[in-house]
């Protein structure tokens, strides 16, 4: 009996001890790394917190970071013409699998010419049916005027309503032909310029502009802005200025701009005098025969308008997730070069220095013979995607249509820009001179011959230029660049 109560007693002491042993721990994890630490102190551990897991867009691609060796080493025989070379990096993106097309930029059109008659049938003029424009939320407080998406357009219109639609097109007075009245069509949109806001400059505490503890900021030291805006005038012409002032505040680097949306489509004729190309400029945009074909006659502003829509019409459906979305843009010219070389740093778009293979089929649409477009199985543009891709996953880096970049065109080049992400960008204002207003054109086009279209060839155009061998595709920064996993020789960890 003595000894069953011994045992007992040990027993107890065992559970009481293991139990202490765990409190102690308890305590220990939550002053040394545990997510319960105590508000007084402890150790750091971070803040946790969900990330972000960005889905791929619809369309694209991802291209990973890293280097590349721009421009060309060898001088060109053929034009004796320099290109700047220099090792760069940039941080990876999203790039469309192929050029905007008609399609999707008709789309943009639509949605502008839709967005004008939801106006029109709000305002009273027009019959002025309230419910297309949405001034008050649920609760009936007012919010800032905006067009009501979700009212359907009348099918069968009234009197006042028709007006509404026919206020949007035009005669042909000597054809009689009915058509839209493309000088309507402007989308206004608003870019905030982080990147001008975050520099030191501008800080409205004069102490805060000048970190050198030797020099002394003086508080009468004015600082100026440059910010663009766009107006309609009472004729419904668009005015754009770029105001240069004294600094007032944070609303200084929002710029507005007003652009025509519908691209030229005389430039067929325009860019080739003497030649029979009217049925291209009447049908290649508004017919769908031409649907997946390379948009062109779009000024690199109406790009940068599209991109814009896009991003707006984008992030409309996201929800809480369009905080950590990044806009559409066009490519930088390095993005742009890095892409198109491949994951190898190719010299084109494809694995050898040759434009065909072996049994004479071509790996891009382009002029590859004088006078002979047709060569390569086209005459003008090609539907786009059906020549091969590169390692990238990227179609028509080479011919089809050149296309817009971001960057504003220098000799210099990437000479002059940073060696991580390159970029040199300059909004010019109206009154500026012209020469100041050419962007960097990329790859080559349908028209042009086998040394244009490699990946390093470098060329320009006016930013207000259309023409119809040039179009341009859409690229986006990722959401979140976390750091790629360094691949260790020895699996494990050796041991000391």
């Amino acid at each position: 009996m003595v000894n069953k109560e011994l045992s007992i007693n040990r027993y107890m002491k065992k559970i009481i001890s293991i139990i202490g042993c765990i409190g102690v721990t308890i305590m220990l994890s939550g002053c040394f790394g545990s997510k319960l630490a105590s508000s007084k102190g402890g150790e750091v551990t971070g803040v946790s917190g969900r990330a972000f897991n960005e889905p791929t867009p619809y369309g694209m691609t991802m291209i990973k970071r890293g280097h590349v060796k721009m421009g060309i080493e060898q001088q060109d025989s053929l034009w004796g013409k320099p290109m700047p070379v220099r090792d760069i990096s940039v941080e990876s993106f999203w790039m469309d699998e192929h050029e905007v097309t008609n399609s999707m930029y008709r789309q943009f059109v639509r949605y502008v010419r839709d967005s004008i008659l939801r106006e029109r049938l709000a305002d009273p003029n027009y019959g002025g049916d309230e419910t297309y424009k949405i001034e008050e939320d649920k609760n009936g407080e007012p919010v800032t005027p905006h067009l009501n998406w979700k009212k359907a357009l009348p099918r069968k219109p009234n009197e006042d309503e028709q007006r509404a639609f026919e206020s949007l097109y035009t005669f042909n007075p000597v054809t009689g032909e009915k058509m839209i009245d493309w000088r309507q069509l402007n989308y206004r949109y608003e870019i905030y310029d982080y990147t001008e806001a975050a520099k030191r400059k501008y800080r409205i505490d004069p102490n805060e502009r000048i970190l050198n503890t030797d020099l002394r900021a003086r508080a009468n030291d004015q600082v100026w802005i440059s910010k663009d805006t766009a107006y309609i005038d009472d004729e419904g012409r668009i005015v754009r200025q770029t105001i240069n002032r004294q600094y007032t505040g944070p609303w200084d680097f929002l710029n507005t701009y007003i652009v025509n949306v519908y691209p030229d489509t005389t430039c067929w004729v325009n860019d080739f005098p003497n030649a029979e190309n009217e049925a291209y400029m009447r049908y290649y945009f508004s017919n769908a025969a031409y649907n997946d074909y390379p948009v062109v006659g779009v000024t690199w502003e109406q790009a940068n308008a599209f991109c814009a829509w896009r991003t707006e019409y984008l992030l409309k459906g996201l929800g809480a997730a369009a905080r950590y979305v990044q806009r559409y843009r066009l490519p930088t010219e390095a993005e742009w070069e890095y892409a198109a070389r491949g994951k190898d740093q190719n010299e084109f778009p494809w694995e050898n220095k040759d434009v065909a293979s072996g049994n004479g089929c071509f790996y891009a649409n382009f002029k590859p013979d004088k006078g002979n477009y047709t060569k390569d199985g086209n005459l003008i543009t090609s539907r786009v995607g059906i020549y091969a891709s590169n390692t990238n996953g990227l179609y028509d880096m080479a011919g089809n249509v050149a296309e817009w970049t971001s960057t504003i065109y220098t000799e210099a080049g990437v000479e002059s820009m940073n060696d991580i992400n390159p970029q040199l960008k300059y909004n010019a204002a109206l009154e500026d001179p012209y020469r100041l207003k050419k962007k960097s054109v990329r790859g080559g086009s349908w028209k042009d011959p086998e040394s244009y279209i490699r990946s390093a060839w470098r060329t320009f155009e006016y930013q207000n230029q259309p023409r119809s061998y040039i179009g341009f595709r859409c690229v986006r920064s990722l959401a979140n660049t976390a750091s790629d996993k360094i691949k260790s020789k020895n699996s494990k960890r050796s041991k000391k």
